[in-house]
């Protein structure tokens, strides 16, 4: 069995898998509610939130598993990207636990552990396939096949995570902003107001998401405070279409230009209610596959990073008493 634990940012994670990775037995998740009043994740409060839950996290995971200590036979953890502080209260906590039994422990990357949480949702899924990860700190596109993952293009500045977040700052909603949005976006035209998308044209598989904040802005500061609450549902909803349509093109033109039929989306972002019926129609239109991982598989938790360990390397007792976690 692997013990998996997630700890990149302001979930505190823990799961349980069947040792192939492809079928979660536990997926806890204890989501910090205390960054809601600063509109976004404080570090320090963070690190002091993992540090204060993980003991509970794990316990939990492995009851609700049905197993104890003694029947994981390897510890996998996220070691990068993230937030430093927070990523090394789980990668502390993972030596403790592997060291204390002499099991190996499994060094996993997070955006790796987005991409595997779709062997979670289809466990007959092989490379190769061309996967999206759009999330809060990070958008960017991979052909994924059996030498690993391979950069194809990323954001230039924002993550979509982080435009909607900002959208909906600017726009007076709460934190996370995605989820917002989409939910005051039901109401309103997303045709209504003109939102350019970052590098629709260009012949490239980058993102850039800083021209559609400042065009929000704009339209705010044209309206008065009775037209902006009126306008909210279709700015909202227009601001949330170009997001969608950016991740979209990209990914179907990542597919295209490697003659992929299988396209994979992962990440928070994917979560997105839009992006999943816009990919699910054009996927379904030109004849691909596509896997997008349930929503509570889409944003961070451990089982994505159980799911990644077979695919990771593993590292013996006691070499990784010397192991670091990495925020880049």
């Amino acid at each position: 069995m692997i013990l998996a634990i997630e700890t990149s940012c302001d979930d505190t994670c823990a799961a349980v898998l069947a040792p192939d990775g492809r079928r979660a037995l536990s997926n806890v998740v204890h989501t910090q509610t205390e960054h809601a009043r600063y509109g976004g994740v404080v570090p320090e409060v963070a690190s002091r939130a993992h540090l204060e839950r993980l003991d509970g996290v794990v316990e939990k995971a492995l009851a609700d598993a049905d197993v104890d200590l003694d029947g994981v036979t390897s510890v996998a953890v996220t070691v990068r990207p993230g937030l430093i502080g927070a990523l090394l209260v789980g990668v502390s906590a993972a030596k403790g636990l592997a060291y204390a039994r002499r099991l190996p422990l499994v060094p996993v990357d997070h955006l790796e552990g987005h991409v595997a949480a779709a062997y979670l949702a289809e466990p007959d899924l092989e490379p190769p396939f061309v996967a999206l990860i759009a999330s809060g700190g990070h958008t960017a596109l991979y052909f994924v096949d059996e030498d690993g993952m391979r950069l194809l293009g990323e954001t230039l500045d924002d993550a979509a995570g982080e435009a909607l977040d900002k959208g909906a700052r600017m726009l007076g909603l709460g934190f996370p902003g995605g989820p917002e949005i989409s939910r005051v976006a039901q109401n309103g035209d997303p045709a209504r107001h003109d939102f350019p998308v970052g590098l629709r044209d260009k012949n490239n598989l980058d993102f850039s998401f800083s021209g559609l904040k400042t065009s929000l802005l704009y339209k705010l500061k044209a309206l008065d405070e009775n037209g902006a609450r009126e306008e909210l549902p279709h700015l909202a909803a227009g601001y949330e279409a170009a997001v969608v349509e950016a991740l979209s093109r990209k990914l179907l033109r990542a597919a295209d230009a490697r003659n992929i039929p299988t396209v994979v989306a992962a990440g928070g972002v994917a979560a997105n209610g839009l992006l999943r019926r816009t990919l699910r129609e054009e996927c379904d239109r030109r004849g691909l596959r596509l896997v997008v991982p349930p929503p509570e598989l889409c944003t961070d938790n451990a089982a994505m990073i159980g799911a990644a360990a077979p695919l990771s390397r593993a590292v013996s007792f006691p070499d990784y008493l010397a192991l670091n976690a990495r925020s880049v």
